[in-house]
């Protein structure tokens, strides 16, 4: 039986979808399996990998040891690939191509979340600065040592691009001055036509992000006492949801009440994106997924309506919950945690595990920080903490 035969009994695709027989191929040639198209091979990679497994101890807005109910980057991400899915089943579209995305899209993050960010960021700004999404294609391209052939998990073009650029286009074409130094490097080797729009698979998944954050971080401000429902009343797409299960079940617990809320403030999200990109569909007729990314503009998106109640619910929860003062205390001291271990590494290379002393034995200055700046990136909240202490606490001298 061919390979063909064996997908035929798959879902049929729309023509403006990903197809695996057209997929353009990998950086380095490798022979196609009958058991899986390439791209569930692209998300079979990225479950296995080491990046994967560290997004369990990662923050999304709580440090790790806070408490077990809130989310993490893998539970996150776990989230977001079944939204997408959800999303690209419906209109038509390739689902592995968004669930791999789904769930490599949050790699390059650094531990302790945007705090952690921001000071890598900073502490990074003369050698050309830190860009979690920079850095999620470099751990997929490089950092990732699990194969004999190559470095990194040797994805297809249609998922590197993707993961690239699926919030839109980078940079004009040849146009490369503003690029981060991490996609100006692969982009030399491996064309990912940065000044396009990505797949509508890309656009998928980076929706689905959307879709998930906000709706899972009202539920864990609630859960951890920064926000309460009547707080929201102020945020239509929150409250109207608020409204409609006290009008038909009463007076909840706040646990039944956060997760009736939380799940029909995801339903409402996910059908306006559908109808809203089924009537972009129908506008621009694609015929190929290179309509889709030539198009000059988002094809899967919010309606207008839908984007400002986004961005009501985004300017609450920044000013209620990311800048509450008790997870202000917690990005204080993640943002010192993150400086002190790069000023430290950089300036004492020979305090790093030996295996990165050795990448780093001929570098030069940029090289090095680009080099910590990765072991950093790389790090659980657990083991940067864990590590800062081996570091800076005189009172013990733990190995």
């Amino acid at each position: 039986m061919s390979e063909f035969e064996i997908y035929s009994s798959q879902p049929q695709y729309a023509s403006y979808a990903l197809i695996p027989e057209k997929s353009r191929g990998r950086l380095y040639d490798e022979k196609a399996t009958a058991a899986r198209s390439v791209y569930q091979r692209d998300r079979d990679r990225v479950i296995h990998s080491g990046a994967f497994r560290r997004l369990k101890h990662k923050t999304q807005v709580f440090v790790h040891h806070v408490g077990d109910y809130y989310r993490t980057r893998l539970t996150h991400s776990i989230e977001v690939a079944q939204i997408g899915r959800s999303i690209s089943r419906a209109l038509g579209l390739n689902e592995d191509v968004t669930e791999a995305l789904a769930l490599a899209h949050d790699f390059g993050h650094t531990p302790f979340g945007h705090a952690g960010e921001e000071a890598l960021d900073e502490v990074m700004k003369p050698f050309d600065g830190f860009d979690h999404n920079a850095q999620s294609l470099r751990v997929v391209t490089k950092l990732e040592s699990r194969y004999a052939d190559f470095s990194g998990l040797n994805l297809t073009w249609d998922t590197l691009e993707g993961l690239a650029k699926h919030n839109g286009p980078l940079c004009e074409e040849g146009d490369f001055a503003d690029l981060h130094v991490n996609f100006r490097e692969y982009n030399e080797k491996h064309d990912l036509e940065l000044h396009t729009y990505a797949s509508a698979e890309a656009q998928v998944a980076a929706i689905a992000d959307d879709i998930a954050y906000n709706s899972h971080d009202v539920a864990d401000g609630v859960r951890a006492g920064l926000i309460e429902f009547d707080q929201l009343d102020e945020v239509e797409l929150v409250s109207k949801n608020v409204s409609k299960v006290r009008d038909k079940y009463g007076k909840l617990d706040a646990s039944r009440m956060q997760h009736e809320v939380t799940r029909r403030l995801i339903g409402q999200m996910i059908r306006d994106v559908i109808e809203t990109s089924r009537n972009n569909l129908i506008g621009l007729k694609p015929e190929t997924a290179d309509d889709i990314r030539n198009a000059g503009k988002m094809t899967i998106e919010f309606s207008a309506d839908m984007r400002n109640q986004d961005k009501s619910l985004k300017k609450f929860l920044m000013r209620n919950m990311y800048r509450h003062y008790k997870v202000n205390r917690m990005s204080s001291k993640a943002r010192r945690v993150v400086s002190e271990l790069f000023n430290l590494y950089l300036s004492e290379t020979d305090c790093l595990p030996t295996e990165w002393q050795q990448a780093i034995e001929n570098a030069n200055k940029m090289e090095k920080a680009r080099l910590v700046a990765d072991f950093i990136a790389g790090m659980t909240d657990r083991f940067a903490l864990l590590e800062h202490k081996r570091l800076f606490d005189t009172s013990t001298f733990e190995l």
